[in-house]
């Protein structure tokens, strides 16, 4: 690496000629046309078989699966008419990362011909071993045994690439003991848990007729992009999706003018191919634009079926960086992956509805008159409250540390954000009395040729990280890396258990003789007199507030990730999934350890790459460059010259600071003799990245100093500036 590849880099960046772009396909025609899609089945099925499958689908009944085989008929026909040659079980293992294994549909017969073959038991039920992932002690190494099982709930779907095509199964994942593996299980339990005890309180309500409920999510997935020239120069964008060193550019985002700018022709070409490819596979991609950061841009679907969505969320990461590739970008989708400027998140848009009552959370014109919603509303509240802590766990990553807590994201403290409106009726719920709700107005622009339009009651809260707004609640703490199926475990878990209190509790107010409305008044003022303390409007990246919310409501703040991830393994944490049958405590138990070391290994990896970069990289550089400045000093001197002798003495003492830094650094990460997990996770958060963050320190500051044309890493000028 050198200023000569930093110069070619920038050559071929600017040389570089966008994609040609192709004009976009007809929507109507694009959609789904690569999803085994429930018209597709009514064409191919029996009508029997057609019946039970949807049924399964849009009831959630149970899966017959003596129909199997019929399915995987039709289904194989469908994918090979598509050029499948294989089929993958997919499955989603507690890293995060999506998983596959490739089998082809060939079949050897005893006369040694081949034909294709799919049969409903493969279709049903996979083998893929799988032994080598992160299983938190559920299973030893040597037992290999794992199965995947078919969730028909989610569609099939043929995955193509510049090496053929194949039919994609989503699937669940289990050990041979029946423990869950995999992220898609608790989040399908979560989901039956809540609509059981959603569906209590409604039928409490006076509904005779009510569909199974599910939640749905919208996930906002922000990212970078940065020119592959400049990433492969880069080994820490390479091996850990950040820049572990890298002086600021002189112009960041200060000026605001990358936010909602015009897209850069070449980054436009390249969203277009995603979007045609999220069309084809049924993921409906609604907005687009510039993010704040310069080189940062989002993408967001509209909401779907939380199960669903989230095998989406899956698949548009997978999309933004396989299509990245082809227009010879490098998509990162770490939180932090330049300091200085905003990161990245991803904000699960979330909320609970079903076929016959429709979106719970939506609060209609006068929501003060409207109980069911301000049940279901008052259940997440209490649900925010009691198990604040565990969705903090949930978004604890080593990634997300850098970007939670800083004024771009929601703080490290859980809170409620209702907006005006909802406030102040739940103000009046809290005062045993509801008066009325603050009406819709109208913005008056004061231009005749401008449009009057509707003013929602209530403003946006961006400091709040878990945000009413609207129709739904939006989590805004989740890292663009993160797989949004943890979240929606943990929002539908706390609810169905704040729903199924709603219900007891309810059923014992009218038990006693209340009636219906007075029965529910009081479960609101009950809500409201213990778990007010969690709503919050105000500014969240306050520091009065982060002392306020600890000192007088008893809010937590966690900070790390090393603070967090133990709250997995509290008693009360343990007792909610097992009530509500999402989690068992062993389940439990083996994603703290799974997160747990992947937290420690993320953390590893980043200080062996910080010391092997200063040493071999960023010290070789700054002594050429004091070597160089020394000997012009020494030559001028020679002819009766005095030039200035602080700058090579400050790039010699940085050069001192760097290596002094970097031995510490080595000899922090040698330490291995932990008493616990716990222990370990805080010696890396309070020791290891405190000494990384200095070792940066000094490097940066010696980017400032050693002359252009010796700095051999590509800068956050060249990385974010040139597309």
């Amino acid at each position: 690496m050198s200023y000569g590849t930093r110069v070619q880099a920038i050559s071929q960046v600017t040389d570089r000629k966008p994609l040609p772009s192709k004009i976009p396909q007809r929507l109507e025609a694009l959609w789904a046309t690569d999803v085994f899609t429930l018209s597709k089945m009514q064409a191919s099925l029996p009508k029997d078989v057609f019946k039970s499958v949807k049924n399964t689908i849009l009831t959630g009944g149970k899966l017959d699966v003596s129909i199997a085989s019929a399915v995987a008929a039709a289904m194989k026909d469908w994918a090979t008419s598509k050029g499948a040659l294989y089929y993958a079980h997919v499955f989603y293992p507690m890293t995060n990362a999506t998983a596959e294994k490739h089998d082809g549909f060939i079949s050897v017969q005893s006369d040694g011909s081949v034909i294709t073959e799919f049969t409903g038991k493969v279709l049903v039920q996979g083998e893929p071993d799988g032994s080598s992932f992160p299983n938190g002690g559920l299973r030893s190494t040597f037992e290999a045994r794992g199965y995947t099982a078919w969730d028909v709930t989610s569609p099939a779907y043929v995955m193509e690439t510049d090496n053929g095509v194949t039919l994609c199964i989503p699937t669940v994942f289990i050990s041979w003991t029946g423990e869950a593996l995999d992220k898609k299980t608790p989040l399908l339990r979560s989901i039956s848990s809540m609509s059981k005890a959603a569906t209590r309180v409604l039928k409490l309500l006076g509904h005779t007729e009510v569909a199974p409920v599910n939640s749905s999510c919208g996930a906002e997935q922000e990212y970078f992009l940065v020119d592959a020239h400049f990433a492969h120069s880069r080994p820490d964008l390479l091996l850990t999706g950040r820049t572990l060193f890298g002086k600021p550019a002189a112009k960041g985002q200060q000026f605001d003018d990358h936010y909602f700018g015009a897209i850069p022709e070449r980054v436009q070409v390249f969203m277009q191919e995603v979007e045609e490819r999220m069309y084809r596979l049924g993921i409906p991609a609604k907005t687009r634009h510039n993010e704040v950061a310069p080189g940062q841009f989002e993408i967001a679907p509209f909401f779907e079926a939380a199960n669903v969505a989230s095998d989406h969320q899956q698949l548009i990461m997978t999309l933004l960086k396989s299509t990245a590739k082809k227009h010879g970008f490098v998509c990162l989708l770490h939180e932090k992956p330049f300091a200085g400027i905003n990161g990245s998140g991803k904000h699960v848009n979330w909320s609970v509805g079903n076929a016959t009552q429709g979106n719970l959370l939506d609060p209609g014109d006068t929501p003060h008159a409207n109980m069911q919603f301000l049940l279901f509303c008052g259940a997440v509240i209490r649900g925010v409250h009691k198990y604040g802590a565990l969705l903090r766990a949930v978004v604890a990553t080593a990634s997300n540390d850098h970007r939670l807590g800083a004024n771009e994201a929601p703080p490290a403290i859980i809170s409620v954000y209702l907006g005006s409106q909802l406030e102040k009726v739940f103000d009046q719920i809290s005062q045993g009395r509801i008066e009325g709700s603050d009406a819709p107005g109208l913005m008056d622009l004061g231009v005749d040729t401008l449009p009057v339009f509707p003013k929602d009651p209530g403003d946006r809260n961006r400091t709040s990280p878990f945000a009413f707004t609207g129709n739904r609640f939006e989590f805004r703490a989740v890292g663009s890396n993160q797989s949004v199926s943890g979240p929606l475990v943990a929002m539908n878990t706390i609810l169905a258990d704040s729903l199924t209190w709603v219900a007891d509790n309810l059923e014992s107010r009218m038990k006693a003789g209340e009636d219906l409305n007075t029965a529910a008044q009081g479960v609101l003022k009950e809500i409201m007199d213990k778990h007010r303390n969690v709503i919050f409007g105000g500014n969240g990246y306050s520091p009065e507030w982060h002392k306020m919310a600890v000192e007088e409501r008893g809010l937590a703040n966690l900070r790390t990730t090393a603070d967090a991830l133990p709250v997995l393994k509290a008693d009360y944490i343990e007792e909610l999934f097992a009530r509500m049958g999402v989690l068992t405590p062993v389940e439990l138990e083996s994603r703290f350890d799974v997160y747990a070391e992947q937290y420690l290994l993320a953390i590893e990896v980043e200080a062996k790459l910080v010391v092997s970069m200063a040493k071999t990289i960023i010290y070789p550089a700054a002594v050429r460059y004091l070597s160089e400045l020394s000997l012009a000093i020494a030559n001028a001197a020679a002819i009766g010259i005095e030039m200035d002798k602080e700058s090579a003495q400050t790039v010699s003492n940085l050069i001192k600071l760097l290596m002094d830094g970097v031995s510490k650094l080595s000899e922090a990460t040698a330490k291995d003799d932990f008493d616990s997990i716990e222990e370990h996770m805080q010696y890396s958060a309070q020791t290891i990245r405190p000494l990384m963050d200095k070792v940066r320190e000094y490097a940066d500051t010696l980017e400032g100093e050693v002359a252009d044309n010796f700095w051999p890493l590509p800068t956050y000028q060249e990385m974010l500036f040139v597309k």
